[in-house]
């Protein structure tokens, strides 16, 4: 019976960056993956065939505006969608075949298989053919990740009525696309397809989209959006889906109680996602799952048992893939006796869209109901001779700092690159920088990140230069 000292169920992320960093402190290192190709839901359903797409409808929609800068493009510009797809496809093979090259390279060894616990040593691995092998291990961490939710009323048949795995693989561009929840996967989405040619209708319980986000970034992408075609239906309450057909019929009552009725080809239910546990034998290692299927853990991600740990998104906080990451080095590091931390507030969010939306630190909406003293500065892009250069002129950027020592408690920013830009602010944050300090570091001109600068200065005593 193979014996490790380290064995991880799950190659997302969180998963196989536990493994590398494991490999490397000098455990030796398994990893059990149920599909047959590594990454997870990230690599494969996720993160990236979502922002190849994002990149190949992004470069559709900027073909149509080459005139506005003395381009001259002759001839009908066409979609190809099954080339569009196979090039998504592309991308993810070489990115699941550089993390297998990763495993290779630090010596770890790689299960094909459902792995499930036997005992809090032992980890049973049920592989396709009918086959199984169990292996012994002094520890463990759970990196299963997650799956799309619905919700009860819904059938998901996974033609017409879907998920983001089947969103990324449409066999043609739908007429009406209609959406089922406005979060970051819902939209992300809503816009490939937007650009591609279809009519987009988003429809949201909460009363304005990305509500997880500063209402001043849901604001902003929501004026965007819908100039862009996008439209939207918030406060509205979906209490059937029935197909027939071709066509999907969404019933939903709005904030009066009044029943609207939205026919489309398509329907993606994007109203979140959840632990994924299924077929874990959790209970035989005596770990504890919660009431919404999280594996609970203490503060060093620990599981009730005390050899077993738990990361990503099959614990509580935010479902990110840099989040799932940072708690995989962690485990490892303290596996090794190390002191490793998180600062969970400092993890960023990011919507891929265009223009992108990204943030970190708190709202505003969380300091006024912390009752925190704050002051915000503002800026936006259409002031930048960069973005008016590049004609990338929407959004903006907002720094909030506490009232009375100055330090940044939140940045939030819609616009180009911002998705690169946050990083800027976990930086700034991490070393608990002031808005002055920001403001007084040279930026260079002309860049999107003097937004940055500029929204420090706003909030230094209202000294922005260029507005």
């Amino acid at each position: 019976m193979s014996q490790f000292d380290v064995t991880i169920i799950g190659s997302g992320p969180g998963g196989y960056v536990a493994a590398i960093r494991c490999a490397q402190l000098g455990f030796k290192t398994a990893i059990i993956e149920k599909y047959s190709t590594l990454g997870g839901t990230c690599l494969n359903v996720g993160c990236i065939p979502s922002k190849a797409l994002l990149a190949s409808s992004h470069h559709y929609e900027e073909l149509q505006h080459f005139a506005d800068h003395g381009i001259e493009v002759s001839g009908d510009v066409k979609v190809n969608l099954q080339k569009m797809i196979d090039r998504k496809q592309a991308v993810v093979d070489q990115t699941s075949g550089g993390v297998k090259y990763l495993m290779d390279k630090n010596k770890i060894e790689v299960f094909e298989g459902v792995g499930s616990f036997e005992s809090a040593t032992s980890v049973k691995i049920s592989k396709k053919d009918g086959s199984s092998e169990v292996i012994e291990t002094k520890h463990a961490i759970i990196a299963t990740g997650s799956k799309p939710s619905t919700l009860p009323f819904i059938k998901l048949d996974k033609e017409r009525v879907i998920t983001s795995t089947e969103a990324l693989k449409l066999p043609e561009v739908p007429k009406h696309l209609v959406i089922i929840g406005g979060g970051v996967i819902g939209i992300e989405l809503g816009q490939v397809y937007m650009r591609l040619g279809a009519q987009v209708s988003v429809v949201e319980y909460m009363d304005r989209i990305i509500p997880g986000m500063d209402g001043a970034l849901s604001k902003e992408l929501t004026k965007v959006l819908k100039k862009q075609g996008m439209k939207f239906y918030t406060s509205h309450k979906v209490k059937e889906v029935t197909r027939k057909g071709k066509n999907v019929t969404i019933k939903a009552d709005n904030k009066k109680g009044e029943e609207v009725v939205f026919e489309g080809d398509y329907c993606l239910v994007a109203v979140g996602r959840r632990p994924y546990t299924d077929g874990l034998n959790a209970e035989k290692a005596g770990v504890q799952v919660n009431e919404r299927g999280q594996v609970e853990v203490n503060e060093h991600l620990q599981t009730s048992a005390s050899n077993i740990y738990a990361i990503g998104d099959v614990v509580r906080g935010a479902m990110l893939a840099h989040k799932a990451e940072e708690e995989g080095v962690l485990v490892a590091e303290y596996l090794a006796g190390q002191k490793p931390h998180i600062d969970y507030n400092l993890i960023p969010g990011v919507v891929y869209t265009w223009p992108e939306v990204a943030a970190v630190g708190k709202t505003e909406e969380q300091l006024k109901e912390e009752g925190v003293a704050y002051k915000s500065g503002s800026f936006p892009f259409k002031a930048l001779g960069r973005a008016r250069a590049s004609g990338d002129i929407n959004g903006f950027v907002k720094i909030l700092a506490d009232k009375n020592t100055d330090e940044v408690l939140g940045v939030h920013m819609i616009g180009a690159r911002c998705a690169d830009l946050i990083a800027e602010a976990v930086t700034a944050m991490e070393f608990r920088a002031s808005a002055e300090d920001i403001s007084r570091m040279s930026h260079a001109h002309p860049t999107f990140a003097e937004a940055i600068k500029e929204a420090a200065l706003a909030a230094t005593d209202n000294r922005a230069l260029h507005v």
